[in-house]
């Protein structure tokens, strides 16, 4: 096998070698999980576990007998799905441009039911969101505004919709400071292009979340969550944001007032980023019920995140998906 198939796939196929079979699959896991070696979650023995080949999702600690699933904790545990589809469903969702509907990834990795499909790809949107992740703004503004995501209602009366309201934080930096690591993502990694439509800066890290109003104490907690406390905040003049220089932010509003004019000079980068997220739930989900909206967001604020390193997206997913929740 090349090196460079070991380092970075290059195509879905190489992918496959890597991870053909349910032990391949489970020597990753295990080696994401205990990285400096295994060590006994009851006895702390530190050393090779036994390998159980009639059940390789499973370690035994040679000094006391204890077992140990490889997939607990995760999204993969008590799955009937084999390891090495939940490998290849997780490289095509993260490197496949731009996502895949249900129906796709349904017949692309030939599950037998779309019900399993969907739910697969319900719980890889959900590892998508890093536990503990950076606030953003410790470098660079912050954009802070809300869009409504979804589509008129039919026959039900003028100005009735089922749309849901979702708050949207983006950071606005140089285009030349584009070129780096992210700290998202693995270390070393570097961007192969360059975006930003044409404009002397462009969008870093993004956060999207579904919120259930406009009102201050839905917004500001928001914002405290997502965005480093000192950072320049802008937003339009709406009143939910008016404490955020009382908690800590340099806040910049500006009451744009529907001029397009005035909201291209003052918060461009997150309208880019609610039209681009509007086009991808249209062209590749064809629309999104409330309920699962979040998810979807999830998945492409990580789209979002990782756009200048396509490859990397696999690893990322999975470390975060493998993590063990403390409960």
């Amino acid at each position: 096998m090349t090196k460079h198939m070991l380092d970075d796939p290059r195509t879905f196929i190489e992918f496959q070698h890597l991870f053909p079979d349910e032990a391949s699959c489970a020597r990753h896991l295990e080696r994401i999980r205990w990285p400096e070696g295994f060590e006994c979650p009851s006895c702390g023995q530190v050393g090779d576990p036994w390998r159980l080949q009639a059940r390789p999702r499973v370690l035994e600690c040679r000094q006391c007998g204890y077992q140990v699933s490889l997939t607990a904790g995760t999204i993969m545990h008590r799955t009937q799905q084999p390891l090495h589809v939940w490998f290849w469903a997780a490289y095509l969702v993260t490197t496949q441009t731009p996502g895949m509907s249900a129906l796709q990834f349904q017949r692309q990795l030939g599950i037998k039911r779309y019900e399993t499909a969907f739910l697969m790809l319900h719980k890889l949107r959900a590892a998508m969101v890093r536990p503990g992740r950076y606030r953003i703004g410790a470098k660079w503004p912050v954009e802070v505004d809300e869009t409504f995501v979804g589509g008129a209602t039919q026959r039900e009366g003028r100005g009735r919709h089922h749309k849901t309201l979702v708050v949207g934080m983006v950071e606005v930096l140089p285009r030349k400071k584009a070129i780096g690591p992210d700290p998202n993502l693995p270390s070393g990694q570097r961007p192969q292009h360059r975006g930003g439509d044409g404009r002397v800066f462009i969008a870093g890290r993004l956060r999207l979340q579904v919120i259930p109003n406009r009102k201050q104490e839905t917004l500001e907690p928001m914002v405290l969550n997502n965005v480093q406390q000192k950072a320049e905040v802008r937003t339009d003049g709406w009143k939910g944001y008016d404490n955020l220089h009382k908690i800590g932010y340099n806040h910049i509003a500006m009451p744009v007032q529907g001029d397009e004019a005035k909201t291209d000079r003052h918060l461009p980068m997150i309208h880019i980023v609610f039209g681009s997220l509007a086009a991808w739930l249209l062209e590749t989900h064809h629309g999104v019920s409330p309920a699962h909206l979040q998810g979807y967001l999830n998945e492409f604020v990580f789209r979002f995140n990782r756009r200048f390193w396509p490859m990397v997206g696999f690893d990322s997913v999975l470390k975060i998906a493998a993590r063990v929740e403390l409960i």
